[in-house]
């Protein structure tokens, strides 16, 4: 099979993720923080390991700053539901996944006031009709930093900048973004930070983080056991036990840990280097071929790595079956569960095929890709 859905979850993971998954059930499965003896100290260690390596990736100062959750949309909800209070506003882009659209429109049913900034065409935001949005009781600025759709680029430190100087928190969703483009949270205006370990990051599924910034106060979705301060029935303030209640994915965890060593040994800047080649050379060789129509910018350096086209004339959901069928690609079609996106591209309601390579790609498979397309194109 050639694997072209990274954008849903990265395929094949990083080396040793399966083999560190296996060798801590074997091992090291105790409770982390629940008790004092080697099973419960070694199930520690991997979460605090896992954590350090997280902030050290991020550029994050302070790592008990890094609160794992279940995936991103979980630290999305937490990021949304711990910030936002009715009367609140929020200043949101037309680009967003379900994971931001649909917990902020929970939020306006209970008084929050919701602004949504039209992005361009091409799935990209201007910096100015974004500061006029802002208003004096916008509490929060939200916003992804690369389409799950398009692979368009936010310019992040632009917007964030101007969020904060409207006085706001920043939200980003940084799904498609974390371990596949460079991020450093030390010098960027962003005070929430969420991302999956499944994608970027090439951990296993399950495994969720929401960085939070010193400006950011976000009460808990969940109170419960923290292995801390077990004494009392009061949940504690402190993180990221505020953020952690329960027993973390310490499996997940303990197969994440790899995945971080092999981008750190890798650079995430390398691989992005990677990844604007290939889909560079997706992009251009799709672009070349007749009744293809392509979305997003197609400069690669504004974009992910993900290619999102139609053929005319065709379903998104027969091209992407005729690719896996026929050929052994895997893609993934229709509305990635982000409507807005589509609505802003004009894909509205039939979606995209969305071609999304990742750090194994070759472009052996790419050329097959391009082929097979080609084949499509001409046939239907």
């Amino acid at each position: 099979m050639i694997y072209l859905d990274n954008a849903a979850t990265s395929f094949p993971k990083a080396p040793g993720v399966a083999e560190a998954t296996a060798a801590f059930l074997r091992t090291s499965a105790g409770n982390p923080g629940r008790s004092g003896h080697s099973l419960s100290l070694a199930a520690g260690r991997c979460v605090e390991d896992c954590r350090r390596q997280v902030a050290r990736l991020l550029g994050v100062a302070d790592e008990h700053r890094v609160v794992f959750t279940l995936n991103a949309t979980d630290a999305l909800n937490m990021a949304l539901k711990g910030v936002l209070r009715p009367g609140d506003h929020v200043v949101t882009t037309s680009m967003e996944h379900n994971a931001v659209a649909r917990p902020l429109r929970r939020a306006r049913q209970e008084g929050v006031e919701v602004t949504y900034v039209q992005a361009g065409p091409d799935g990209i935001l201007h910096p100015d009709p974004w500061r006029a949005a802002f208003r004096p009781n916008t509490r929060l600025a939200v916003f992804l930093h690369a389409s799950n759709v398009t692979g368009a680029l936010q310019p992040l430190e632009a917007l964030a900048t101007a969020a904060r100087e409207a006085g706001a928190l920043v939200l980003v969703d940084a799904a498609q973004s974390a371990g596949a483009v460079p991020l450093d949270l030390g010098a960027l205006p962003v005070d929430l930070l969420a991302c999956s370990a499944h994608k970027g990051l090439l951990g296993p599924t399950g495994v969720g983080i929401l960085v939070v910034g010193e400006r950011a106060d976000v009460r808990p979705l969940r109170e419960g056991g923290t292995g801390s301060r077990s004494e009392s029935d009061e949940h504690p303030q402190r993180l990221p036990d505020r953020l952690e209640a329960g027993t973390p994915n310490t499996v997940g965890l303990a197969g994440l840990l790899p995945a971080l060593a092999f981008i750190a040994e890798r650079t995430i800047a390398g691989i992005r280097q990677e990844e604007l080649g290939l889909s560079d050379r997706l992009f251009r060789g799709v672009a070349a071929i007749d009744r293809v129509v392509l979305y997003g910018p197609p400069e690669a350096e504004r974009r992910a790595a993900a290619v999102s086209l139609n053929i005319a004339g065709a379903d998104p959901q027969e091209v992407a079956g005729i690719l896996d069928a026929t050929f052994g690609i895997a893609v993934r079609a229709g509305l990635h569960c982000a409507p807005l996106a589509h609505r802003t591209i004009g894909t509205f309601p039939g979606g995209t095929v969305r071609l999304s390579p990742g750090p194994f790609t070759t472009d052996d498979e790419i050329q097959t890709t391009l082929e097979a397309v080609r084949t499509i194109a001409q046939s239907l």
